[in-house]
């Protein structure tokens, strides 16, 4: 498998996420998931470019880790947003409701 190919399915994927992270406008659970497909389609490209050059992989598990504290925050805004409002629609939220 060459690093093209790779490289060719990490950038449909953050296409992918990017799309569907501005296509989602009310539902905060459905731009967490977009973020984390945005996310694991880098966490490829930088896998393919890493593997391809044969270097250290600990830039990869660095990425990932940054990945895991974010999906860790948005997962606790998320359900501190469904606790004090009820859901995760972001717009009906008003100034002082979070």
């Amino acid at each position: 498998m060459s690093v093209f190919s790779i490289s060719g399915v990490g950038v449909i994927g953050v296409l992918v996420g990017m799309v569907c992270l501005m296509s989602q406008r009310s539902s905060l659970f459905g731009a967490l998931l977009s973020m984390e497909v945005f996310t694991l389609s880098v966490y490829i490209l930088i896998f393919g470019q890493v593997w391809f050059m044969g270097s250290a992989s600990v830039v990869c598990l660095v990425f990932l880790g940054f990945g895991v504290c974010e999906a860790a925050l948005g997962l606790s805004v998320l359900v501190s947003l469904v606790r004090s409002v009820g859901g995760d629609y972001v717009g009906g939220l008003g100034v002082g409701h979070f």
